[in-house]
């Protein structure tokens, strides 16, 4: 859906895209990786209108950052 702009499941074009975020005591749409709110990663929504199918993205350059904390 985020290169596309099309849902894969239903084949709609009505996506919302929510954006990452963090919120007071951590809320939004992120992954915590350190001590504080602010060493979180973000991570991206895209949820279709009209199936509810969603698919969530993290950006490239913060994917080292999850592997260290969260490694294999």
């Amino acid at each position: 859906m985020k290169k596309s702009g099309k849902c894969p499941k239903c084949g709609s074009v009505n996506i919302l895209f929510i954006p990452g975020k963090v919120g007071a005591y951590g809320t939004g749409n992120n992954i915590p990786i350190g001590l504080t709110t602010l060493s979180s990663v973000l991570v991206e929504r895209y949820v279709c209108c009209k199936c509810g199918f969603s698919e969530e993205w993290v950006d490239i350059s913060d994917i080292e950052k999850l592997e260290k904390k969260y490694g294999k």
